[in-house]
């Protein structure tokens, strides 16, 4: 429905489309401010109510005993995983794992996906990989994976509880390695080498990744001979515009460097059916699995063979966009992967 010149979404809408919208828009504001509104919640409980000494117990306990387990495999839990409000959320855009039809993973093997682009939050990757409505298990129904995000996400109360709980594992280099280092196999790194300074480039239509400076992932895997698998989300950039600009950016970048989290400002679905808003647009996204790039197992590489595996990465990950773009993009002739 159109007045003035405005367009307002419609008033008869199934119910299913309804908690589809409210499971996108509510999953996108937790996963931003989770954290934040975690933590006053937590001084809540402790300064103002008869609970102050349950949890000041859980604080002491996650704190002292409980604080390296983001760094040691995380704590997945299937009840967490499998909660319907994901599927809501997955079904809204709607988000599907795709692989590649000859690509199969060794059960006996870890491997490290490497997701690309990281888009406003990367929902690709949360829909497909984070909960069990994503299929993974149907593809690859022996492994397990573990969705590398920022460290900050696991030190702060209760928050960190549901990321555990949905597989989390923090980004610092010794979380991953404990994971690439299982020696039965069976487990996959879920990475966004970009990072949330990638969220910057999140606009409709445009593919564009930080990748030329990002060589720790290469050196990790190196080290544990951990095949390297592609991993490109079609249309994720598609459910987020954004407000830019010169002045704007630098107190970004200033903000990021302090929090770790790149505070955009969104433009996505709000009361309007397409103006300011935390509801993503309504657009699909293709999850897609490709090829495992092999790479040896060497305990010290060097800087020399971690520039040549990053180079083969690179060419590997282009070939890939350049394939399968036309299976996935309207304007696949115009639109190219630009790496920074």
């Amino acid at each position: 429905m159109e007045i003035a010149g405005i367009r307002f979404a419609p008033l008869k809408i199934p119910m299913d489309r309804r908690l589809q919208t409210f499971a996108a828009g509510t999953g996108f504001v937790w996963l931003i401010f989770g954290g934040l509104i975690s933590l006053l919640f937590s001084v809540y409980l402790l300064l103002f109510t008869r609970y102050w000494h349950v949890t000041l117990l859980y604080l002491l306990w996650f704190v002292f005993w409980d604080k390296d387990t983001s760094q040691q495999g995380g704590r997945p839990w299937h009840w967490v995983r499998s909660w319907r409000w994901w599927k809501y959320m997955k079904e809204y855009f709607p988000v599907t794992l795709e692989r590649l039809p000859w690509v199969d993973l060794d059960p006996g093997k870890n491997y490290l996906f490497c997701c690309f682009p990281h888009g406003m939050l990367s929902l690709g990757v949360f829909c497909s990989f984070a909960t069990d409505y994503g299929d993974f298990k149907t593809y690859f129904p022996h492994h397990t994976p573990h969705v590398v995000t920022l460290s900050q996400h696991y030190i702060m109360p209760f928050f960190r509880e549901m990321g555990l709980a949905l597989g989390g594992i923090s980004a610092e280099a010794n979380a991953i390695n404990y994971i690439l280092k299982y020696p039965e196999g069976g487990h996959v790194c879920v990475l966004m080498p970009g990072g949330a300074q990638e969220s910057y480039y999140c606009k409709p239509g445009q593919y564009k990744i930080i990748l030329h400076k990002r060589k720790g992932f290469i050196k990790l895997a190196l080290k544990n001979g951990t095949a390297l698998v592609p991993v490109l989300s079609f249309g994720e950039t598609d459910t987020f515009d954004q407000v830019e600009g010169n002045t704007l950016r630098k107190i970004q970048e200033n903000i990021r460097k302090w929090i770790g989290l790149a505070p955009v400002v969104p433009v996505g679905r709000g009361f309007f059916q397409y103006t300011f808003g935390l509801v993503p647009r309504r657009k699909p996204i293709r999850v897609v699995v490709g090829q495992p790039m092999e790479v040896p197992k060497l305990e010290n590489p060097t800087p020399d063979e971690i520039e040549e595996y990053h180079t083969k990465f690179v060419e590997h990950l282009q070939r890939m966009f350049e394939e399968q773009k036309y299976n996935y993009l309207q304007n696949a002739e115009d639109t190219k992967l630009v790496i920074a």
